[in-house]
């Protein structure tokens, strides 16, 4: 029988604890490492490629959302988080297939999770680390709105003063960003990379993630060519943030970026960095 390699991530001990003696009663299921926090969670999962991580969301630093937002496309494994979340934010769960259990821990809801990751792993659903991604980057977007009552003046307000920043954004070199009601104009210079969803993209920036309802071929349209080269299928990076080149099996290889981020680049694009570090 195959086990599902399971990474188990609470910043609380005790509840680190309980969560793994609940998922030890699953034969299908092998823990490979317990994490505390999110910078741990990011790491370990790059490091260990799990099947699947059993995720606690609020967490201090690093949540769990920002340890998904934070992870490559590519390398997201099914992810079950565990929450106490309002009900408004379990809705959105649901309706983007997202799996969670609720604390205190319920039983219920942990034998659904894990009944629903093994089912998904043997018809081998859970290889699509794409739609992983994109479900729960859905879902952060439809609990964002929901927390948020907009207006009708705010909304034309918004309208106008996004007509506005678009105008300024092509001349500054910005992108803009729509959260809510704020909206955040990025000196594209500040990108350190960019990372694919379905229909969002996630843009990383000084330690922060923005997600913008947007493909990554309309993004490219925007973007500098001179210091952005896309170094996979779903992934852009700012070459002046590389900082190491650490090779990785079958020809690919990571690309360190900032103090903790790492994305893989496949091999139908790593002529574009070798090409970079040859101009150097």
């Amino acid at each position: 029988m195959t086990k599902l390699k399971a990474i188990i991530v609470d910043d609380e001990p005790l509840a680190l604890k309980l969560l793994r003696s609940k998922l030890s009663k699953f034969d299908e299921l092998e823990i490979i490492a317990e994490c505390k926090n999110g910078r741990e969670a990011i790491q370990k999962t790059m490091d260990l490629a799990p099947d699947i991580i059993f995720l606690d969301i609020q967490m201090p630093g690093t949540d769990g959302f920002g340890v998904i937002k934070k992870l490559q496309t590519d390398v997201v494994p099914m992810v079950v988080f565990t929450t106490a979340f309002e009900q408004y934010a379990l809705d959105a769960f649901d309706v983007h297939a997202v799996d969670y259990i609720l604390k205190p821990i319920d039983e219920e809801h942990i034998q659904r999770a894990v009944t629903r990751a093994i089912n998904r792993f043997n018809r081998g659903d859970g290889e699509n680390s794409e739609d992983n991604k994109t479900r729960i980057i859905g879902a952060i977007d439809s609990i964002n709105e929901k927390q948020t009552v907009e207006t009708r003046f705010t909304s034309q307000f918004n309208d106008t003063e996004q007509g506005y920043d678009l105008q300024q954004a092509a001349v500054e070199r910005k992108v803009v960003i729509k959260d809510r009601d704020d909206i955040t104009l990025l000196k594209q210079a500040d990108i350190e990379w960019i990372d694919a969803a379905g229909d969002y993209v996630c843009l990383h920036a000084d330690g922060v993630t923005h997600i913008k309802r947007s493909t990554l071929k309309s993004l490219l349209e925007e973007l500098d060519p001179s210091i952005f080269k896309r170094v996979h299928r779903s992934t852009i990076v700012n070459l002046n943030f590389i900082q190491k080149v650490i090779p990785h099996t079958k020809g690919e290889f990571f690309l360190k970026l900032g103090e903790y981020d790492q994305v893989k680049v496949s091999r139908n694009y790593r002529d574009v960095i070798k090409k970079f570090l040859t101009d150097m």
